[in-house]
C-alpha cells in the first residue's frame, strides 16, 4: 500500500462566485466547472437529493487541486460558522508563493482580512494567515532565500 499525493481539498461555499474570485485573485486557474448530481454522487457523499456545482481549480506548475463545491441541494441548515485558528479540526490551506506583500495587497484591495500580520520565521519564511469569503483561510508561506 502506498499514497501518492494529496489529490485535492475540498472546500464547500455558499457563495461561488465571491470564492471563484478570491482563488482567481490568489492565482489559481480553472481547469473545470460544472452539475453534479444523482445517485452516484449521493452513494459516495451520504446525502440524499444533491445537485452541486463544483469548480476545479489548479496551481499553476503544480501537482494540488482545489475544488469549490457550491451545493444547491440539501443545504447546510446551520449555515456558515466562522472559526478561529484554534478551532478543531481542518482550518486552513496553506500555499507556499513568492511575494507575499504583494498578494496579500490584493487579497485585501478585494476584501479579504490579514488575520494577524505577516511574520519573518527565523529568517526561512515569511508567513501569515489571511481570511477570504465565507470563512475561509489561508496560510501563505514564502520561503526567505
Amino acid at each position: 500500500m502506498k499514497i501518492n499525493r494529496i489529490d485535492h481539498v475540498g472546500v464547500i461555499v455558499n457563495d461561488l462566485t465571491a470564492a471563484k474570485e478570491f482563488f482567481l485573485d490568489l492565482g489559481l486557474e480553472i481547469q473545470g466547472e460544472g452539475e453534479v448530481e444523482g445517485e452516484w454522487v449521493e452513494r459516495i457523499i451520504g446525502l440524499n437529493n444533491v445537485r452541486e456545482t463544483v469548480v476545479m481549480f489548479g496551481i499553476p506548475d503544480g501537482q494540488a487541486t482545489l475544488e469549490l463545491v457550491k451545493f444547491h441541494t440539501p443545504s447546510d441548515e446551520k449555515g456558515i460558522q466562522q472559526s478561529f485558528a484554534n478551532t478543531l479540526g481542518i482550518r486552513h490551506i496553506a500555499f507556499a508563493v513568492e511575494d507575499i506583500e504583494s498578494i496579500v495587497a490584493k487579497l485585501k484591495k478585494n476584501g479579504a482580512k490579514l488575520i494577524g500580520e505577516i511574520q519573518n520565521y527565523k529568517n526561512t519564511y515569511k508567513l501569515c494567515y489571511i481570511r477570504g469569503p465565507e470563512g475561509i483561510i489561508l496560510e501563505l508561506a514564502e520561503k526567505i532565500n
